[in-house]
């Protein structure tokens, strides 16, 4: 374990830090002061303060507000992470009592994410937790980071290969793709073929602005290319497009079986191999041992679980 060096330590005011951390996440000497209930002159003090601790400037003046230093921005995870332990500590805060709770949690998720946990989510916190309300956003893999970072989002879900150390993961269950088609449309039935799969005009979900996926990653290992008929930011509008036109779409497997049921079409697994995905949560440590946050997360892996990771 290290040891604690107390001499330089007790020259340190804990409030100092506080006030790092609100500078970071508002980038502004006066918000910052307004978060934590100072004067903007005390704020300015304790800027300067903080200058001379950590001999750096911390925070410029740009062009579109108060910018933070390389050496600020490498300070502020082990800052806030430090705060948020010190916090559950000493403050020692109340269980979290979902019945009686009154809270919001932000989540960031793409709409193939939403339609598969949040119906059961929503259903169970009516049940538990009244007083709990969610906000949702779309996000992307990058920004979830960003939002994380500056606590503008409680708890991503989805799929996430990156992060930092103070980012936390937990699986909640693996997924893979299937394809999703009317087959009156198409005069077609599963399992589909390879040579119909490259015949029939195909519906890409994708935020990038090109039209290439996994299945045009899988296509290209084979020398082999599939039509585009339509590219889509988004999953909501997919099955309408299927039901009506004569295209396929291949999507996550849980997705496409709802779809199936809803809209009386029809899923069949793609000619070629497709790599599975697992969707995790994704959250800041700082909110490692918030007991709402932490029950947040136990709520969502238990109904995971409960139904076979099949949300």
């Amino acid at each position: 374990m290290t040891s604690i060096d107390h001499a330089n330590l007790a020259r340190l005011d804990l409030n100092l830090l506080v006030a790092f951390d609100a500078l970071l996440t508002e980038r502004s000497v006066t918000r910052a002061a307004a978060r934590i209930g100072l004067g903007q002159s005390a704020m300015s003090h304790n800027l300067a303060r903080l200058r001379t601790l950590f001999g750096d400037e911390l925070l410029t003046r740009g062009a579109d507000g108060m910018r933070p230093t390389p050496r600020a921005l490498a300070l502020a995870d082990p800052v806030r992470v430090t705060l948020s332990q010190i916090q559950a500590a000493v403050l020692q805060r109340e269980a979290f009592d979902p019945s009686t709770a009154d809270r919001v949690f932000k989540i960031g998720l793409a709409d193939s994410i939403e339609v598969a946990v949040i119906p059961g989510l929503v259903a169970r916190l009516r049940q538990v937790a009244p007083g709990v309300g969610l906000r949702l956003r779309s996000i992307n893999r990058i920004s979830i980071l960003e939002e994380l970072d500056a606590g503008t989002l409680d708890l991503g879900i989805g799929v996430f290969n990156q992060g930092q150390i103070h980012h936390k993961r937990r699986p909640l269950y693996t997924d893979s793709f299937i394809c999703l088609f009317n087959p009156t449309q198409l005069n077609v039935s599963p399992p589909i073929s390879l040579e119909d799969y490259l015949r029939v005009p195909h519906v890409l979900t994708s935020l990038a602005e090109d039209t290439h996926g996994a299945v045009d990653e899988a296509l290209a290992k084979r020398k082999l290319k599939r039509v585009i008929a339509l590219t889509t930011p988004g999953f909501l509008a997919v099955p309408f497009v299927v039901r009506r036109a004569p295209v396929i779409t291949t999507m996550p497997s849980k997705l496409a079986r709802y779809f199936a049921e809803a809209f009386g079409l029809t899923t069949s697994p793609a000619p070629i191999e497709l790599p599975t995905f697992t969707i995790s949560l994704l959250w800041h440590a700082s909110f490692d041992q918030d007991p709402g946050h932490l029950w947040l997360r136990q709520t969502v892996s238990g109904l995971a679980a409960e139904v076979g990771l099949d949300l």
